[in-house]
């Protein structure tokens, strides 16, 4: 009697769901609501985790871009001696590559290990800041599932208590405050976490390209040094 009456109730519940037409309408803002405190942290998650990406994605593509013709003026101002000039172009440049050369240039005089090894330290320097929080989405990718996991556990276990308490008067609304709770925080946690994963990879990827572009130039420059003068 117990299992017919739940199946009856389901029954019932799903005619409530169903549009005229067979098709699902369930209200997403509901069913998200009724995942409790941890889709709460879940939301919390996504909107830090787009608000990285977007961020630091366009940060990264500023920094990558280059003046096609920047190092050919540099190499131009070096062997005319006017390295004024070169530098006054890096701080117009305004980006890691400027900066890096900028740092070259300065230490022109000195040897030539001196000066790679300035170039270096700033190439890295450059590339901690354009790295600035994206550990963060990676901790995001692997928490989010979790914290779902969690929500899973924490519904099922709701969901076994009240029927343990209930007796023989279990109903579908009685057991579904925990299923609820159960499926949504777990498909939450997951969208979110897949989310975080793709624009973590996306944006080491962009980094990664920056990075590139600055171990060319640098090998670039210090060619120009290496270079008889005209």
């Amino acid at each position: 009697m117990t299992s017919a009456f739940i199946l009856l109730q389901i029954n019932e519940a799903a005619e409530m769901i169903t549009g005229s037409e067979g098709e699902i309408t369930l209200p997403i803002l509901d069913l998200v609501l009724k995942g409790g405190w941890i889709m709460g942290i879940i939301g919390i998650l996504s909107i830090i985790a787009f608000y990285i990406f977007f961020e630091r994605y366009f940060i990264i593509g500023r920094a990558s871009r280059q003046d096609k013709n920047f190092m050919n003026n540099i190499r131009q101002y070096i062997h005319d001696g006017k390295l004024e000039s070169a530098r006054a172009l890096c701080v117009t440049n305004n980006s890691p590559i400027g900066r890096m050369i900028d740092k070259g240039l300065s230490r022109i005089g000195k040897p030539l290990n001196d000066i790679n090894a300035a170039i270096e330290n700033v190439g890295k320097l450059e590339i901690s800041r354009l790295e600035k929080n994206v550990a963060g989405l990676a901790t995001i990718a692997g928490s989010a599932p979790m914290l779902g996991f969690l929500g899973t556990v924490i519904g099922m276990i709701r969901a076994f208590y009240d029927m343990s308490m209930a007796g023989n008067n279990i109903n579908i609304e009685l057991l579904s405050r925990g299923i609820y709770q159960a499926m949504i925080t777990t498909v939450g946690g997951l969208i979110v976490g897949i989310i975080a994963y793709i624009f973590y990879n996306i944006l080491v990827a962009r980094v990664q390209k920056v990075v590139y572009k600055l171990e060319i130039t640098a090998s670039e420059f210090m060619d120009v040094l290496h270079e008889p003068a005209k």
